[in-house]
């Protein structure tokens, strides 16, 4: 998986590969449209590779819960769209990760990681790898 160049950018849909870097901030590539950006340094900005889940025992890594995504879905886009009732998303997610801590995990937040984890499907960012093969054996 390849989620340190992807970016999410407050304020703004959709999610962002960094392109390069620039003096005032960075070039990234919309994932949604294809369109690049300029973004400055007062934007706030966050790696995939960066965020995680509450669970009731620790956090668990975005990339960890794309897995199990991707695990449950045999590599598909999921069968629950992010436009589901709350109730539906948090039946699904907890089918995805059982621990995870609803008081600190919003509807909001599986609408966020079940669209993202599409869009990721899509472009082909949740590909293994040769290195995460080599460590899975």
């Amino acid at each position: 998986m390849k989620l340190n160049q992807i970016l999410t950018i407050s304020g703004m849909p959709g999610l962002y590969q960094l392109q390069s870097r620039t003096r005032s901030g960075f070039l990234a590539l919309s994932l949604l449209d294809g369109k690049r950006i300029s973004i400055g340094l007062r934007n706030n900005v966050s790696l995939l590779s960066e965020i995680a889940i509450y669970t009731l025992q620790e956090e668990r890594p975005l990339e960890e819960v794309f897995k199990a995504i991707k695990e449950k879905e045999n590599g598909q886009k999921t069968t629950i769209s992010h436009k589901a009732t709350n109730e539906e998303l948090e039946a699904y997610f907890f089918s995805v990760i059982p621990d995870y801590d609803e008081d600190r995990v919003y509807p909001s937040d599986i609408k966020k990681i079940i669209q993202w984890y599409n869009l990721l499907i899509d472009k082909g960012f949740l590909e293994e790898t040769s290195e995460e093969e080599a460590q899975a054996e």
